[in-house]
């Protein structure tokens, strides 16, 4: 679910307020552990603090983050694994690893912040157990921040939609780019002409499986002559280092 304004927001509060009440467990993730000066988005410490005297006061929170020591992260999540913890506070640190299926709510604070594949992992922490469990994407974007409307909306449009990660991925590479051939840009603008690796994905899988066969039977392209020269013109010697390289 998404969820954006003041109205939509308290729903989430609500709801993550009746989840505890019933002896569920929620996660609360930020972007940072800390305030920005220069980014307004919410971070683990403040918004604990916030929450704790707030929208969910007389819960149990907890701060989790990735500075903290490894034992200090370990006690903390112990105390949630037992349910010690109503709410965890945390940042990505959560991201991996994690499983405890008395957990039920995901909220992923200033989602528009994160990357398809982040988020769809970091849902991935709730619905571990026999508990209908969902996961709230708040976006906090302001009217100014147009771009990162533009870009965030189709991210968590396809979220809300799919929990299939072969389709999120998809989007993901229409939405990034597939960036260039020969080089380690990994999003962004194609060197491609013509083809698309995401729309010709079953020809750019033939013309690879006749490249190995012709390549295994001659590695050095001597019976392809004409093959051979088109090679030649296509590939500088730097592409010739990174192909070699990958």
């Amino acid at each position: 679910r998404s969820a954006q304004g003041e109205d939509q927001v308290e729903e989430v509060w609500a709801d993550v307020r009746a989840e505890a009440a019933a002896g569920r467990q929620v996660y609360v993730v930020c972007p940072l552990i800390e305030e920005s000066e220069k980014l307004e988005v919410a971070s683990a410490e403040e918004t604990i603090e916030r929450l704790a005297y707030g929208e969910l006061r007389g819960l149990k929170l907890e701060l989790l983050h990735g500075r903290m020591s490894s034992a200090e992260k370990e006690q903390v999540m112990n105390r949630f694994r037992s349910g010690e913890t109503d709410v965890l506070v945390a940042t990505t640190v959560i991201e991996v690893g994690v499983d405890v299926p008395n957990a039920t709510i995901m909220v992923i604070l200033d989602a528009d912040r994160f990357g398809i594949a982040q988020l769809h992992q970091l849902r991935g922490r709730v619905g571990r157990g026999v508990h209908a469990s969902r996961c709230w994407l708040v976006t906090t974007a302001k009217e100014a921040d147009d771009q990162l409307i533009a870009e965030s909306n189709p991210r968590i449009d396809a979220l809300v939609e799919s929990d299939d990660g072969f389709y999120l991925a998809e989007v993901d590479l229409e939405l990034r780019g597939e960036g260039t051939l020969m080089n380690k840009e990994q999003k962004g603008r194609s060197d491609l002409k013509l083809a698309s690796l995401r729309r010709d994905r079953e020809l750019v899988e033939l013309a690879r499986d006749a490249a190995y066969e012709i390549v295994d039977a001659d590695i050095t392209l001597s019976k392809q002559p004409e093959l051979r020269s088109e090679l030649a013109l296509f590939l500088k010697p730097e592409d010739e280092e990174f192909l070699f390289k990958n």
